[in-house]
């Protein structure tokens, strides 16, 4: 699939860019790995509160970036509401240091969760518009933010043990002060002009390829429910230490870096399309591998090095198929609907369903359930990256 690329003027600022990723990565370094344990360990929270939890958190990606992205697309200040959503995120953070009751947890993960999963996209569509051209540099810019999540994975777990979980709180609301800082490291750049009168979101909707992609996005994220909940609960039911899951967690985003590396080149060489559906292939499989081989550590070795496709392929060809489905002033509500439709509703169903899976049917069938949904997510794609790529071609 060959899509038309915007032109580029100027060079695009990739150290200001990749700083911004670093920073909101290595949060989700600590948020995704050590968040659940401390719910747990410190807050006290069963399985299904837990899941209830983190599905409020994801939920807040269902309406934020659409929002926040219609906002951007009409006032053309997408900059300035990146940095306030990161001002705004520290703040209701913050609040976590209040008490560790339900009803104020749930309260708190979602506006921090509201003004947080707000900044991503709309930074996404900044980057894209500053690469210009250059869009298959996407993924070099994008590597920076595994590789902050790896420091966070890799550095933290000694600390933890150290001086207690509780201090995984204090290290997230470091890095949100660090996401707000980074954003005003980098410049505006507004939508190519020659694409601002492409076709609108209503007539982009009504294409049947276009919500089969979101809804195989939304079916990809939502078994990765029981990963992003649980993994490191998991491997400490089987015994491994906290040490040794932080390495697994940076193991799978190592693997991811280096296909970053190589990304453009892939999309390039096989299109966006075909990479797509092999990431959701190689999803199911991964599945597979964790819910029944956990206990052989050749096998957990391979299933995270696996992360590179689950995540890394599928985000970085999901993201260059959105980029092109919806162009000009679309950008903002396109990202938006990427990860308010996939992170958000999938996200949302995924931490939900899982909670209640891993406290009734326990943790097997629960990844045997998330390979039947990402399987169904696969047929959809299927079909979606035929008439996608029937439109596109040149």
């Amino acid at each position: 699939m060959n899509f038309p690329l915007p032109t580029s003027p100027v060079k695009p600022p990739y150290v200001r860019l990749s700083v911004f990723y670093f920073t909101y990565f290595a949060a989700l370094g600590v948020f995704v790995p050590y968040w659940t344990v401390y719910l747990k360990k410190v807050a006290g929270f069963s399985a299904a509160q837990i899941g209830e939890l983190m599905a409020v958190f994801m939920a807040s990606k269902v309406v934020a970036p659409f929002i926040w992205g219609w906002l951007a697309d009409h006032t053309g200040q997408r900059l300035r509401i990146i940095r306030l959503a990161s001002a705004l995120a520290v703040m209701c953070f913050a609040g976590v240091y209040w008490q560790n009751s339900y009803g104020w947890m749930v309260l708190v993960m979602a506006s921090f969760g509201f003004f947080w999963n707000a900044s991503l996209p709309q930074f996404e569509a900044l980057t894209l518009n500053h690469l210009g051209t250059d869009i298959g540099r996407y993924s070099r810019i994008r590597l920076w933010g595994s590789v902050g999540f790896i420091v966070m994975v890799v550095s933290l777990p000694p600390l933890l043990e150290r001086y207690g979980i509780e201090r995984a709180v204090d290290a997230m609301l470091l890095l949100f002060i660090a996401i707000w800082v980074a954003t005003g490291l980098v410049r505006d750049k507004p939508h190519h002009a020659h694409a601002e009168n492409t076709s609108r979101l209503r007539e982009v909707m009504r294409q049947p390829a276009v919500w089969l992609l979101l809804l195989a996005c939304a079916l990809q994220q939502g078994s990765h429910g029981v990963y992003y909940t649980f993994f490191s609960l998991y491997l400490e039911d089987h015994g491994y230490s906290r040490n040794f899951t932080g390495w697994m967690w940076a193991l799978g985003v190592i693997a991811e870096v280096v296909l970053f590396v190589f990304m453009h080149r892939l999309i390039g060489r096989f299109g966006a399309e075909r990479l797509f559906v092999l990431a959701m292939l190689l999803t199911g499989i991964r599945w597979i591998l964790l819910g029944v081989w956990v206990d052989h550590l050749p096998v957990l070795l391979v299933a995270q090095v696996l992360h590179a496709a689950t995540y890394g392929l599928f985000h970085a060809s999901a993201i260059h198929l959105i980029h092109h489905v919806f162009p000009g002033r679309l950008q903002g509500r396109g990202q938006a609907l990427y990860s308010g439709v996939s992170y958000g509703v999938g996200g949302a169903l995924g931490s939900l369903l899982s909670g209640y899976g891993w406290e009734t049917l326990g943790s097997t069938q629960t990844f045997y359930i998330a390979t039947v949904v990402v399987n169904l997510g696969l047929f959809m794609s299927l079909y979606a990256m035929r008439d996608l790529g029937k439109h596109y071609a040149q």
